[in-house]
């Protein structure tokens, strides 16, 4: 039901979000499953040309449309419950990313060198598709927004910490997934990582941190705390779910267990800053017993 005005009631709100949702999930297994069929098993292709022809389309057409599916199902829930007070955000997040991957493509810095092949579209400058940016943003604010629920009550600085560590989890499946299962960017240096230099993950955390603080400045907490959590923890689990999913098909274990180590990581990091900032309260009130 639609209330007078054209405002959307709380049920239709949430109608709607578990149906981008369930969309969103239901794009993204069969994307895993058209890659765990066809792209690891190029041989079944030859039996059925037909396929072949529509597997080399599939392979840029469902990279490009799961990041923008990704996108549009964020914005049409982050317009339901916050309106437009987070276009802004985005806006700083985009620029901040592309300028951090600019830097990357152009002088190794501060990822190592590397570049993006032609799968992933129009690109800025011929050097960084116009959607990797999108990314950054679907990924940062669910990361934000977890680390926010977690820690609340917390200092920014907490926040920032930690939802830099669930962006950087998403990584750690993403890259093996992207680079070395398959050929979405390549890297100009052989690293010990599925082939990618460590530095990357430096570079990684640092543009976390630089989004998270972003975030924090234009004080996103404001139209966050709108937004239902439990859809949040679902979203960035959907956005997960493609990488992990691709690894677990392509046999890249240890990508699949340095994700959910660093996912483990990122509860012992919540827990362990959540304690300090219990402990400050507790003391407080024993002095004021006192």
């Amino acid at each position: 039901m639609v209330q007078a005005g054209g405002a959307e009631t709380p049920d239709s709100r949430e109608r709607m979000s578990k149906a981008a949702l369930v969309a969103l999930y239901a794009f993204t297994l069969f994307a895993v499953g058209g890659y765990a069929t066809f792209g690891l098993h190029p041989q079944l292709l030859s039996a059925v040309p037909q396929v072949a022809g529509f597997y080399a389309v599939a392979f840029t057409f469902f990279s490009r449309t799961q990041v923008w599916l990704a996108m549009g199902v964020l914005a049409l829930i982050l317009s339901l419950y916050a309106g437009r007070r987070w276009l802004p955000a985005f806006a700083l997040l985009y620029v901040i990313s592309l300028s951090s991957e600019l830097l990357g493509t152009g002088v190794g810095l501060p990822f190592g060198e590397y570049h993006y092949t032609d799968a992933l579209g129009t690109k800025w400058f011929g050097m960084v598709p116009i959607l990797i940016p999108v990314s950054w943003f679907f990924m940062a604010v669910p990361s934000y927004a977890l680390a926010r629920f977690v820690l609340r009550g917390g200092r920014a600085a907490e926040r920032v910490l930690l939802a830099s560590f669930l962006l950087l989890s998403w990584d750690l499946s993403l890259d093996p997934a992207m680079s070395h299962a398959t050929a979405y960017w390549l890297w100009g240096e052989t690293g010990p990582y599925y082939g990618m230099p460590l530095l990357n993950l430096f570079g990684w955390y640092v543009t976390g941190v630089v989004l998270m603080g972003a975030l924090a400045a234009v004080r996103a907490d404001g139209w966050l705390e709108r937004v239902p959590v439990r859809w949040m923890a679902a979203f960035y689990g959907a956005n997960l779910l493609l990488p992990l999913g691709m690894s677990m098909a392509a046999g890249l274990w240890g990508a699949v267990a340095a994700t959910v180590a660093a996912l483990g990581g990122a509860a012992v990091l919540a827990r362990w800053l959540g304690r300090g900032r219990v402990a400050r309260p507790v003391a407080a009130r024993a002095e004021a017993a006192a």
